[in-house]
């Protein structure tokens, strides 16, 4: 990672140009709507009552799937235990931000410790070198990569308000779920399916993953909220895939997962790519009379979502099962009315698809400005 050391810049331990600490707090602690943002080891913040930290630091997820992970905030804030906190430096913090944003995840990759759940240690973090130019250096490559930076979060809420939109239009032309001020007639789900089903990690378990395959196996965190997200994703062999043909996914099937913090996420899986799911993530196959591009949107609703959280209370595990899956109650408008939102959502993705390729372009362009910067190649 650090090649040739320009004239004037040197190599320094983290260590060495600031604070490393941990958060004290656990996952409970968090609030709907707290004060103070409580960072955790996810990729966005919730809230919190209270703030142990404060003024410019950089949060770094300490284990789980976003290892590798590195946010920056000025202000104050809570930390969960497991994320270290970087504050008090001696150089410029959002240079030594966008070093890690950049290199961070890769120097992490063979660092990582545990089985069931990955981790990194202090040591990771307060051994990490960085290349360190002039004061006045950082400054001129910390005003580049903010302008880089700031164009890729106007295109992300560009991408944002598409999806807004398809929400907006959804309540339009139909109304709460909830309370159905349309009057439309109330129907189970379980009128409309073929299959509700979910599938099992398979024998094995996480030995049997492929990084790399022909076919996808779908676990809770490639369902996001109306739409697949393939970053991460394992694959099974084909005599696994055989021998669990009843967790198979079909072109245009719903996904919903059914269990955990991600519960109530539901995607269509638009794809004719061979895949399965695991135990945590539910198939609901559809008739012809339930449109599947509805039946997601209206899942999605914060109402239906609401609903589906508050079921939960008092639960010792968040989950749906499958008999309250069937018992969904379903507002049934005309199904053309249901095919015309579902031709709005075919067009509004086109247009959507076209400027999350612009986003990448930008990414990719940003970290190619990164690269060069921290070579010393950026004037």
């Amino acid at each position: 990672m650090i090649g040739k050391v320009p004239n004037g810049w040197r190599v320094e331990k983290l260590e060495n140009l600031c604070d490393v600490s941990t958060g004290k707090k656990d996952a409970n602690h968090g609030v709907e709507n707290g004060q103070y943002l409580f960072f955790t080891c996810a990729a966005k913040p919730i809230k919190s009552n209270t703030y142990s930290f404060e003024g410019k630091s950089i949060i770094l997820a300490g284990n789980g799937a976003n290892v590798g992970l590195a946010l920056y905030y000025d202000g104050k804030f809570e930390a969960y235990q497991r994320t270290y906190i970087l504050n008090n430096f001696t150089e410029n913090s959002r240079y030594i931000f966008y070093n890690l944003k950049r290199y961070w995840i890769v120097h992490n990759e063979s660092k990582q410790f545990g089985s069931a759940t990955n981790y990194i240690k202090m040591d990771n973090i307060t051994k990490y070198p960085i290349l360190i130019p002039p004061l006045q250096k950082q400054e001129k490559i910390v005003k580049v990569l903010d302008i880089s930076s700031a164009l890729i979060e106007k295109q992300k809420e560009l991408i944002a308000k598409y999806d807004l939109f398809l929400k907006s239009k959804f309540i339009e032309m139909f109304g709460d779920p909830i309370k159905n001020p349309m009057g439309w007639k109330i129907e189970k789900l379980d009128k409309f399916t073929t299959l509700v089903s979910s599938g099992s990690t398979p024998k094995g378990g996480q030995s049997s993953y492929l990084d790399e395959g022909e076919i996808r196996f779908i676990r809770s965190q490639n369902v996001r909220m109306n739409e697949m997200d393939y970053d991460g994703i394992y694959y099974i062999s084909e005599e696994v895939y055989t021998k669990m043909k009843r967790s198979q996914v079909k072109f245009n099937d719903v996904l919903l997962n059914i269990t955990g913090a991600s519960i109530g996420r539901t995607a269509i899986y638009k794809d004719t790519t061979r895949a399965n799911v695991n135990q945590h993530v539910c198939i609901i196959r559809l008739t012809e009379q339930l449109n599947n591009e509805y039946l997601s949107f209206m899942i999605s609703t914060d109402s239906f979502q609401n609903q589906i959280i508050s079921n939960q209370s008092g639960a010792t595990r968040e989950a749906l099962n499958y008999t309250q899956i069937k018992k969904f109650n379903i507002p049934y408008p005309p199904i053309l009315l249901q095919n015309k939102f579902a031709s709005i959502v075919e067009k509004t993705e086109k247009i959507k698809e076209q400027e999350v390729k612009k986003l990448e372009h930008l990414e990719v362009l940003h970290n190619s400005l990164m690269d060069k910067a921290f070579k010393g190649k950026v004037s």
